[in-house]
């Protein structure tokens, strides 16, 4: 069984940063793609950044050149370097791996105080 097991969210003052991790686990070939997912209070959970596992990239509009996507492919790991945060880039954050079918992991809260 797959599992996404996040870490590095917490609070942070505006203008700070945050590197968020996920190790995925549980089945024996690499992700196709990974990468993290967010959702505020009353939105739609939306792409943040996707990373193919031959390096390709994808951010969304509002977090390029503030937010990195990596990953070591060794690990199955994906990070998320997140620099000159905003109090709008509060929201449950939601590391993703596409094999054969989409995992989602339980989520990490990031604040980002005013």
């Amino acid at each position: 069984q797959v599992q996404l097991v996040e870490s590095g969210g917490g609070l942070v003052q505006a203008g700070g940063s945050l590197r968020l991790s996920c190790v995925a686990s549980g089945y024996s070939l690499r992700p196709n793609t990974m990468g993290w997912y967010r959702q505020a209070p009353g939105q739609k959970r939306e792409l943040v950044a996707t990373i193919t596992s031959g390096g390709g990239t994808d951010y969304a509009t509002s977090v390029l050149d503030r937010f990195t996507i990596s990953r070591d492919n060794e690990k199955n790991t994906v990070y998320l370097q997140m620099n000159s945060l905003r109090p709008e880039d509060t929201a449950v954050y939601y590391c993703y791996a596409h094999y054969t079918g989409d995992y989602w992991g339980q989520g990490t809260q990031v604040t980002v105080s005013s």
